[in-house]
């Protein structure tokens, strides 16, 4: 394909062009209840080409790779119209061509698996949520696994094809005792082989277990209270709520939080490192390069509480002036790259688990991400499940907690962060601009918060 497609771009009349050819097997597997509800595997592949002529963009997707040439020169004709009407033209910061290939080797390749030895897998785990008590009534355990191989090309010479695997197990169960009905759920998401979801039997009873349990949890009451965040809820915070207004394309579109995310000022406390790492090999979604042929790379967005970085693509940092950081990423061939995050976390710090529960009277422990939402700097999110800390001991476990705040307020109230680093990706993925679900990874410690507004009743 290389010789075919560097000749299309070679004759293509544009400042710019490039091309993104993506091919993808995938299997997916679904029960709920004792229902099997999906039970497949496919093959996919298509392309998409651009071409910019004076600052504009012509964009044009195909499913045929003989199609190139012809695509090209219509994203061509698309560009040259569409630069007669533009007022905000784009331009590309420069980068150096790259030539490479990139495979990868799974310890145990699930495209060499039968289907049915996966369906049997995902069956085994629901049978064991749905055996583990008559409280529990329903479940979703879900498979998927995936291989993306993605060539990409452009003008200036790069041409790199890469190879790109992923595999998800959700274990959800839900249980009810007399109306009052409670979940528990774990998600699993890594750039690895079959062996990833195999041998997961405790996480299956562990769903259930807590599903059960929170029938006789208390529901939290509302307060302000310091409050210990786990790994994962440190790392979806962080992500989420923090994450999403250090994409450059959020700020060019933004004015007053431009204004509110200028580089070198405090967001935090001098312990606090946020780093939006490029390429952590076997995590999700992880390849050497991002969708614009430009390398990953590793940034800090906060580094000893100050704001010092943003994530770039390369139209982006040409407007800002900065260089591409490998954030150019696209769900799938019939999107065009925006600036998305990777692996997003918080750097351990020097304090036991033992340290942050220290000296709180009375506090709140909150563990897992539930879901939540963000606007601007405001965030909310929904732990799964939580526990009371009581004179510096974990006590009673809590259900119904609801985290509310501004993120910058939130970030300055950081009182601890802990020496028990964890990095995990999960079965769903970012949402953004409608390119969903793109797989990204999250990290913290846990983090030990003063004033937080918890929600309840």
């Amino acid at each position: 394909m290389k010789a075919f497609v560097t000749e299309a771009l070679r004759r293509v009349t544009a400042d710019y062009a490039e091309v993104r050819w993506e091919g993808v097997t995938r299997t997916r597997i679904a029960f709920q209840r004792d229902q099997l509800m999906a039970l497949e595997s496919s093959n996919e592949s298509g392309g998409i080409v651009r071409a910019l002529i004076d600052g504009a963009w012509g964009i044009a997707i195909f499913t045929d790779p003989d199609e190139i040439p012809e695509k090209l020169e219509e994203a061509a004709n698309l560009a040259q119209v569409s630069a007669k009407h533009v007022t905000d033209r784009i331009r590309l910061a420069t980068v150096e061509p790259v030539e490479d290939i990139v495979t990868v080797a799974l310890a145990e390749d699930f495209r060499e698996l039968p289907l049915e030895e996966k369906r049997k897998l995902v069956q085994h785990y629901n049978e064991l949520i749905l055996g583990y008590s008559e409280e529990i009534v329903s479940t979703n355990v879900r498979y998927t696994d995936s291989v993306r191989r993605v060539v990409f090309a452009n003008t200036e010479g790069t041409y790199i094809e890469q190879e790109i695997p992923d595999i998800t197990l959700l274990l959800a169960a839900v249980a009810r005792r007399n109306g009052d009905i409670q979940q528990a759920f774990t998600s699993l998401g890594e750039a690895a082989g079959y062996e990833f979801v195999k041998d997961r039997e405790e996480k299956a009873l562990e769903v259930a277990r807590r599903a059960v349990e929170l029938l006789s949890a208390k529901p939290v009451k509302g307060g302000r209270y310091t409050v210990v965040l786990d790994q994962e809820l440190a790392g979806v915070f962080i992500h989420e709520a923090f994450g999403h207004i250090c994409e450059a394309d959020f700020l060019l579109r933004n004015e007053p939080m431009r204004r509110v995310m200028q580089l070198g000022k405090r967001f935090g406390v001098e312990a606090l490192n946020v780093v939006e790492e490029g390429y952590i090999p076997g995590r999700r979604g992880n390849t050497p390069y991002d969708d614009e042929g430009v390398r990953r790379r590793k940034v800090y967005l906060i580094k000893e509480g100050v704001l010092v970085g943003l994530m770039q693509s390369r139209a982006t940092a040409a407007a800002t002036g900065m260089e591409p950081t490998g954030n150019a990423r696209a769900v799938s061939w019939e999107h065009e790259p925006i600036v998305r995050m990777r692996n997003t976390y918080i750097e351990p710090g020097e304090h036991s688990f033992e340290e942050l529960l220290t000296g709180i009277d009375y506090g709140i422990y909150a563990v897992g991400a539930f879901g939540g939402q963000t606007e601007f700097e405001q965030f909310t999110f929904s732990a799964a499940y939580a526990y009371e800390i009581r004179g510096g001991e974990i006590g009673e476990m809590l259900r119904d907690v609801v985290l509310t705040g501004n993120v910058f307020e939130t970030l300055r109230n950081i009182e601890m962060l802990g020496n028990d680093f964890e990095l995990k990706g999960g079965a769903g993925g970012c949402g953004k601009d409608g390119q969903s679900p793109l797989p990204v990874t999250d990290g913290a410690p846990h983090v030990r918060i003063r004033d937080v507004i918890v929600g309840g009743r």
